[in-house]
């Protein structure tokens, strides 16, 4: 167990506020658990969007407590649904929600919240707990975000995994390790993934996950299909994940395979049963591909226009693919990059044939960020 660092070591009450989305709120857990190590007796918070609180917590489990399995790392998930709440501001029931939700936050009475995100909505609800003390990043996401923070805190390293321990580290005055997480466990969850997999008659399987955050960053799904069929010739059963809207990319899939690969969807807590059982993922620069790398499963990365040394998957085994052609941006262009249409089939069953050798014949301990390939 860490000491608390002397400067801080009065910290009782943390709030930690990064609202989403599915990858970003992976990326914030090593910070978070970081600073749980740190202040082990401190009761943590955290506010987050209502879609993504079941990787703070299982279904049906309360969100105030003793931590458990179900709820391994806050002490109190505060979930928000500001999307909802923008669509109907003026209404009785969202203006019941909202008093409900930030009654508690106040309730709390944290000494000292954390702005992970840095985003003004995310500032400005830091700023709102009622903490006296709110730490966030200089050079935040959005810029006016950081006229919300008390003390700022520059951000280093070149993952985003990096740059959110380090903002912790300004927290606890001290350095901190990168630690290892874990997700909640559902034991409905569990049971279904199990019985659907004995269903389906699958054992050894690698997902595949076609879907991603906007077109440029999509390999192509038929492609997809082409790799299931390449793994079923030796003996690796593929699951096509797929996410609301993404129907008819795991339906592409699906034929492209020729009943080589299953489609299944899942919720957040099923997707990290399952993810647990696989051997392999294989996809672009998507929740589902970091929720694999955080639960230590070998990773095929296919990435197009994002940065794979700041997004990349993160401590655990990895081939990463990218063209040199391919530029760096956020864009949210609906064409799929040029440079990721460049990746071939070949080149994606061949990383997968290794990590999958590699897991056969024990592996090899993975630094924090491993780009084994370019592609």
């Amino acid at each position: 167990m860490i000491a608390p660092a002397e400067g801080n070591s009065n910290i009782e009450r943390l709030l930690i506020v990064r609202l989403s989305a599915m990858g970003d709120v992976i990326h914030t857990l090593p910070a978070a658990q970081a600073l749980r190590d740190t202040f082990p007796e401190a009761m943590i918070g955290w506010v987050i969007e209502e879609r993504w609180a079941e990787l703070l917590c299982a279904p049906g489990t309360a969100r105030r407590g003793p931590r458990s399995a179900q709820r391994p790392l806050a002490d109190w998930v505060h979930a928000v649904n500001l999307t909802g709440w923008r669509r109907s501001l003026f209404t009785i029931v969202t203006a019941q929600q909202i008093a409900r939700v930030w009654n508690d936050v106040r309730a709390a009475h944290y000494d000292v919240a954390v702005d992970l995100q840095g985003a003004i909505r995310s500032a400005v609800l830091a700023r709102w707990s009622g903490a006296h003390v709110v730490y966030g990043a200089a050079e935040s996401r959005e810029s006016p975000a950081s006229l919300w923070y008390t003390r700022r805190s520059v951000a280093r390293g070149v993952h985003v995994v990096e740059q959110n321990v380090s903002v912790a580290e300004a927290v606890a005055q001290r350095k901190l390790a990168v630690p290892h997480v874990e997700l909640p466990r559902d034991a409905e969850a569990e049971r279904r993934i199990e019985q659907r997999l004995a269903e389906m008659g699958i054992r050894g399987f690698a997902i595949l996950n076609p879907g991603a955050g906007w077109g440029a960053k999509r390999w192509p799904a038929e492609r997809y299909g082409r790799v299931a069929r390449q793994l079923k010739d030796f003996g690796v059963d593929a699951i096509l994940n797929y996410g609301p809207g993404e129907e008819d990319l795991a339906r592409e899939a699906e034929v492209a395979s020729e009943g080589a690969a299953r489609a299944m969807k899942c919720s957040i807590s099923e997707l990290i049963a399952l993810t647990r059982r696989a051997r392999l993922f294989v996809g672009g620069d998507t929740g589902p591909m970091h929720l694999a790398a955080a639960l230590q499963v070998p990773v095929v990365a296919i990435f197009g226009p994002t940065d794979p040394a700041r997004n990349g998957p993160y401590a655990t085994r990895s081939v990463v693919l990218r063209n040199p052609a391919s530029p760096t941006t956020h864009a949210r262009r609906a064409e799929p990059d040029e440079g990721l249409m460049e990746i071939s089939t070949e080149a994606v069953v061949d990383a997968a044939r290794r990590l999958l050798a590699e897991g056969n014949s024990g592996g090899q301990e993975c630094p924090p960020y491993s780009d084994g390939a370019h592609g």
